[in-house]
């Protein structure tokens, strides 16, 4: 239980200070012209997410992330909130004195948030496990420790994407100086929560409350909470551009909210590009929304200062990454660009392999989104943030499918197309009750509707239990329950962990990228990039260990199982000594060849 406290604990000093940072500098913007205090407080923490992003990265470019600089970042955030506080519960205070009264919610409103509720609850304990999840023990987490380690930003070629833009893996960095690698999932989490509360309060606004609340239980449902990955921090910093850019809009057609003015609505068209220069800098495929928003942009503005704002906002967060790439290998979206740039440390093969690699993925939609086409069709079709969103939908899905139409590449959209299904789902649910009244008027009254909700509502709550039980039982809070649990998930662990504790140099490794996190840092090996297996395994005996040993490698790891054919090879044993065996993974010595 002390495990779980402390992590949550953990997180919300920094939502804290995240919200210390973002609402100080809001406080500056006025306010938008349609009021919601939980929208705009988490605008405001993922703003201050966003500025922590921007200083770690200034402080990793100086060689300074360090556990202090991160905990006086922490700390001056927290202090800022504790400042801004007072003015802020006195603002509320106000602003609801002013509010029209809000009708009470139904036994159905109530319901649906309750059935919210039972969905969200096993992400509150699926972050806490350790860390398995292949991309995560691939090279996210590899590259922030190196990061927290050094202090610096580096290009770390013996990882699988070492020039890819990595600003949200700057938060795992600064996370691993001051805490664990389970807090990282917390970080990742985050994204997602505050998705989440954005959801549930746009669909409030703008449509109602069964809406708000299936929108954003389709989101959470779908979510990653279990590790480490930056789908859910790109998704959360492409909704917020997209919510400042509504805010924005709407600061030209309606009458501004008291504290709002008309002449500080170009502040949210550059806070829109601040969030987006964020995503960019965080995934290549964020950059895909940028002709949407230009011309979102120009049909109510024209003029040059306000687009070069814009563009000088949207470029603060992500150039460097952008910028480095072009001045070290020519290719600013390295290794994508490749074609057009030219290659580096990736070659055609590669690149082919990759791609079939996305296409090999490919599939269709989760079907909860399938209603959104639906929406059209729904009472709340009307021009407005309804059909803005239904575009912005539409255009994701057409450019998700003529590019890769691999889900998970499409999760930056997930927040809104999660929306949208659930006004698609609120329209089909509508013609299927008018259809049972219609025709089977008996089942629409008495108590069969309050049946029908309160098995629903044992089927979800019986659901959220056994996830959470699940979720609990791989809680790993000791190093001893952490070994245990890491030996039975992760491939290879015992031996790579032997490998770590007495390394016997440079480490080959083969068939083991999902366990790179725990293997000795750096280790070398991959399908891709120029350690690549196709350039090694191939090789006879003797050859392979005359190249490993000329460029260093003292040892060599196989995951026999995926790699039958590399320590079968004619004479293996007279050029690789055997160090450790164990589950079908075996660690050699690279013998000095005789010339």
């Amino acid at each position: 239980m002390l495990f779980i406290l402390a992590h949550h604990a953990a997180l919300a000093l920094f939502v804290a200070g995240a919200w210390g940072f973002g609402a100080t500098v809001l406080a500056r913007f006025g306010a938008p012209a349609r009021r919601d205090a939980w929208l705009e407080g988490a605008i405001a923490t993922t703003l201050g997410v966003g500025l922590f992003i921007v200083a770690f990265q200034a402080l990793a470019i100086a060689g300074a992330l360090r556990q202090g600089a991160v905990l006086a970042l922490l700390g001056a955030g927290i202090v800022l909130a504790l400042l801004r506080l007072p003015g802020w519960r006195r603002e509320l205070k106000a602003r609801a004195a002013l509010a029209p009264a809000q009708p009470a919610p139904t036994l159905g409103e109530k319901c649906a948030f309750a059935a919210l509720l039972l969905v969200g609850l096993p992400t509150l304990f699926s972050p806490l496990a350790p860390p398995v999840a292949f991309d995560e023990v691939m090279y996210h987490l590899p590259y922030a420790r190196q990061v927290a380690q050094s202090g610096t930003l580096g290009v770390y070629e013996w990882l699988r994407y070492p020039w890819f833009p990595y600003n949200y893996d700057l938060l795992y960095a600064a996370a691993l100086t001051v805490y664990d690698d389970v807090f990282t999932h917390f970080i990742h989490g985050l994204a997602g929560w505050l998705s989440v509360l954005m959801i549930h309060r746009l669909g409030r606004l703008h449509a109602n409350r069964y809406i708000a609340c299936l929108g954003a239980g389709i989101w959470l449902a779908l979510g990653d909470y279990p590790n480490s990955y930056i789908d859910m921090g790109v998704a959360l910093f492409v909704l917020a551009a997209f919510v400042a850019l509504w805010w924005w809009d709407e600061g030209h057609v309606l009458e501004p909210a008291p504290g709002a003015a008309r002449h500080g609505r170009a502040r949210w068209l550059l806070l829109a590009a601040f969030f987006l220069g964020v995503a960019a800098g965080s995934k290549y495929q964020a950059l895909i929304f940028l002709p949407l928003v230009a011309v979102f942009v120009a049909r109510r503005e024209r003029r040059p200062l306000p687009w070069l704002a814009a563009l000088a906002l949207f470029l603060v967060p992500c150039i460097y990454w952008y910028a480095r790439n072009y001045l070290q290998t020519g290719d600013p979206f390295n290794p994508i660009g490749a074609r057009v740039f030219g290659f580096t440390n990736w070659n055609m093969a590669d690149y082919t392999q990759q791609l079939a690699d996305v296409r090999d993925h490919a599939n269709m939609p989760n079907g909860l989104f399938w209603p959104l086409l639906l929406v059209p069709f729904s009472p709340l079709w009307r021009p407005g943030p309804v059909r803005a969103a239904f575009v912005f939908c539409l255009y994701s899905l057409v450019i998700w499918v003529a590019t890769s139409r691999y889900p998970r590449y499409m999760m930056a959209s997930f927040p809104l197309l999660a929306l949208m299904a659930a006004v698609g789902w609120h329209t089909l649910l509508g013609w299927a009750g008018a259809f049972v009244r219609r025709r089977l008027p008996a089942l629409a009254r008495g108590r069969t509707p309050g049946v029908f909700g309160g098995l629903l509502m044992v089927v979800l709550a019986g659901f959220a239990l056994a996830h959470s039980v699940r979720d609990v039982r791989m809680i790993s809070p000791t190093p001893a329950s952490r070994e245990a649990f890491l030996t039975q998930r992760v491939p290879g662990y015992e031996v790579l962990s032997q490998l770590r504790a007495n390394p016997v140099g440079r480490l080959y490794q083969v068939g083991l990228n999902d366990s790179i996190y725990f293997a000795p840092n750096p280790v070398w090996g991959d399908i891709f990039g120029p350690f690549r297996y196709s350039d090694y395994l191939y090789l006879p005996a003797d050859q392979l260990a005359r190249k490993l040993a000329s460029q260093q490698f003292g040892s060599i790891v196989i995951q026999t199982a995926l790699a039958p054919y590399v320590h079968t090879k004619p004479d293996f044993d007279k050029y690789f000594s055997l160090i450790v065996e164990k589950d079908g993974v075996k660690a050699y010595r690279i013998l000095a060849p005789t010339p």
